[in-house]
């Protein structure tokens, strides 16, 4: 191992074939994710008859804490024992879930393939996030981020069109399904042969890396601490750092947009009378959306700064929502669904990198892993939300109650963060 270390480098350039596989590897994780973004909830409707909202959203409530839990052991774990292995770790996760989903006998155990579906996402798209970040060094941290999500949700975007349409053809099962098993094998055979470990990466970084930590408060200089203890970690990222929790209730946040567009908004479009391709499209064009901004908005931020951006994206998200509740026409709603998605574009990769900036490199995996772990805490509570709001004052008012959660988390931003992008 000693003789290798000296052939490796920081940047993108440098280590350009594992950046790509990287990033095909995470358009494969939202394939698996996106072959059930449309079907599940319509699964619940149709297949299993079920009348409540919450129960419905159960599924995604299973999927999101157990997604942000493993989030942070994620990050921890491939602190310890390395990135690859926790990378092949959840794919194995993700094999049983096409079968579970095929065969469900009930609703229970679609819940259950999604809190196997929270452990594939977490180790998985974690590990490809994380060894990017590693690989490409501080300089163009935005636009790697940028880079991974687009990859990422690009995936989940052609995976609900591929699914919808298969679903509209051939039924909601078992086809979909198959697409799903496909992905997984394939990412968990090129993630076993392919892929290679990028801790070595750090030290690099650690050598020409010259700040104090700055993760206890925003204004200390302590000496570095590497790695620091996990407690530390959680408290730093957690409240403690006034940057980091607000970067992390505005991931919590967020996720209560993705949830509602992911369960409640497909339901709300079939009570229009909206078919299931024209639902595949809307929810599918908010994705794509989503995707394609971040190609820009990561780097973006690298010149203009992380909060502006930040703060931005959290209103129009905002505004997106009210419009797809006021407005029954289809060219309005695919309108909000374009709001919606760049206003989570301009969202998503900015937030992981500020925190990124935050983070002593040592520490990256540990502190991104608590960010995830309250970022993805927002699918349950968002899920939870949503479903009670709906079964007792209607589905539309949940989607107000999601709009104004996120403009008072974007005053949270416009007051306690500071800019992270050292100039």
């Amino acid at each position: 191992m000693s003789n290798k270390s000296p052939s490796l480098r920081l940047g993108l350039r440098a280590n350009l074939p594992q950046y790509i596989l990287f990033s095909i590897l995470t358009l494969w994780i939202g394939w698996f994710l996106g072959m059930e973004r449309v079907i599940v909830p319509l699964m619940g409707k149709t297949i299993y008859h079920i009348s409540s909202f919450i129960l419905i959203m159960s599924f995604i409530a299973a999927f999101g804490f157990t997604k942000a839990f493993f989030n942070m052991v994620a990050g921890r774990w491939s602190d310890n024992i390395g990135r690859k292995p926790v990378l092949v770790i959840g794919w194995l996760f993700g094999l049983p879930i096409p079968f579970i989903l095929i065969f469900a006998p009930n609703w229970g155990w679609v819940v259950f393939a999604n809190i196997l579906m929270g452990f594939n996402q977490a180790l998985a798209w974690t590990m490809t996030v994380t060894s990017e970040i590693d690989i490409v060094g501080p300089k163009n941290r935005g636009l790697s981020l940028g880079i991974n999500e687009f990859s990422g949700y690009i995936g989940q975007a052609s995976g609900i069109l591929i699914a919808g349409f298969l679903a509209a053809s051939w039924g909601l099962r078992p086809i979909p399904f198959y697409f799903g098993l496909v992905t997984v094998i394939l990412g968990l055979m090129s993630s076993l042969l392919l892929v290679k470990e990028t801790k070595g990466h750090i030290k690099l970084e650690e050598k020409t890396d010259k700040r104090n930590s700055l993760i206890i408060n925003d204004t200390s200089k302590m000496a570095k601490d590497s790695p620091a203890s996990f407690s530390r970690i959680f408290a730093s990222t957690s409240w403690q750092n006034k940057t980091l929790f607000a970067c992390s209730q505005a991931g919590l946040v967020e996720k209560f947009a993705d949830t509602l567009l992911w369960g409640a908004f497909p339901l709300l479009l079939v009570a229009r009378g909206v078919s299931l391709v024209t639902i595949s499209l809307i929810v599918g064009l908010y994705q794509v959306i989503w995707a394609i901004s971040q190609l820009f908005t990561g780097a973006l931020s690298d010149r203009i700064g992380r909060k502006p951006v930040i703060l931005t994206g959290m209103w129009l998200m905002s505004f997106g929502i009210v419009l797809a509740a006021m407005e029954n026409s289809i060219t309005f709603l695919y309108a909000a669904s374009v709001i919606i998605g760049f206003g989570m574009g301009l969202v998503y990769p900015v937030l992981i990198s500020a925190v990124a900036d935050v983070a002593q490199p040592g520490d990256r995996g540990g502190v991104l892993g608590v960010y995830r772990l309250w970022r993805d805490s927002g699918y349950g509570f968002g899920a939870l939300l949503i479903g009670f709001v709906a079964d007792v004052t209607g589905i539309i008012s949940a989607f107000y109650i999601v709009a104004l959660s996120l403009f008072l988390s974007g005053l949270i931003i416009a007051t306690l963060m500071k800019e992270t992008v050292q100039r």
